[in-house]
């Protein structure tokens, strides 16, 4: 265990478990062991996928921003999702030129492309889909931040942590919009919406335990 997470206070170890037991209610299933196995073994390949993923992130709240305008709410929350996932790429770039690790190009994991390709193509469905998505995609970072954490050296260590809090207000925002969709006209309404939530825990979960020949920030378990 690392200094930095064996130094934690009390208070923070609590708080970061009950983010934990919130998550793991969302997700269903959590990270396999051989996952973080192979995430140690290759940190630089984590911090360049992870540089990618917080790039997309801030990306694809812009998008959103741009093929919704009139949703004031929506552009609220994507607008500050989008300038903190802005300054956690710029952190990981700082980090990974402290160990001379280049940002490099990476072929994407599977795992965005399987989730959306179960997005419907007419509204309020489509965004309501989106939505669902971007919250089990930051839940999922933050379950992985959270598992990695007393692995890490002091460094990412405290970095990950930092990043929990964010992450998992991130998620909320997202289940949050998205159950506004739900609920607006034309919307399946929110026993048909948690019931698209199932269907989307369903496939997440299969992507997150199925056995995955490549190792990224959000592949499955290690073939």
């Amino acid at each position: 265990m690392n200094a930095y997470a064996e130094s934690s206070s009390s208070a923070a170890k609590d708080k970061l478990q009950l983010a934990l037991t919130e998550l793991k209610q969302f997700l269903h299933s959590s990270t396999p062991k051989a996952w973080v196995d192979k995430a140690l073994q290759n940190l630089d390949i984590l911090l360049i996928d992870h540089a990618h993923c917080e790039k997309k992130a801030a990306a694809t709240a812009m998008q959103l921003m741009f093929r919704y305008p009139r949703k004031a709410q929506l552009l609220t929350k994507m607008s500050r999702l989008a300038r903190e996932e802005l300054i956690h790429f710029d952190q990981v770039c700082r980090i990974m030129q402290q160990r001379a690790i280049a940002y490099d190009h990476l072929t994407a994991a599977r795992y965005a492309s399987g989730l959306h390709s179960l997005v419907r193509t007419h509204e309020p469905l489509k965004l309501m889909d989106t939505l669902i998505i971007g919250a089990f995609v930051e839940a999922r970072s933050c379950e992985r931040f959270a598992v990695l954490i007393p692995q890490l050296d002091d460094e990412l260590a405290k970095f990950y942590h930092s990043l929990l809090k964010s992450e998992a207000r991130h998620y909320q925002d997202y289940l949050k919009l998205a159950l506004a969709e739900a609920r607006s006209a034309g919307g399946p309404g929110e026993e048909g919406f948690w019931q698209r939530v199932d269907e989307f825990r369903q496939l997440e979960t299969a992507l997150i335990l199925d056995a995955d020949e490549q190792f990224r920030f959000h592949s499955g378990t290690p073939a």
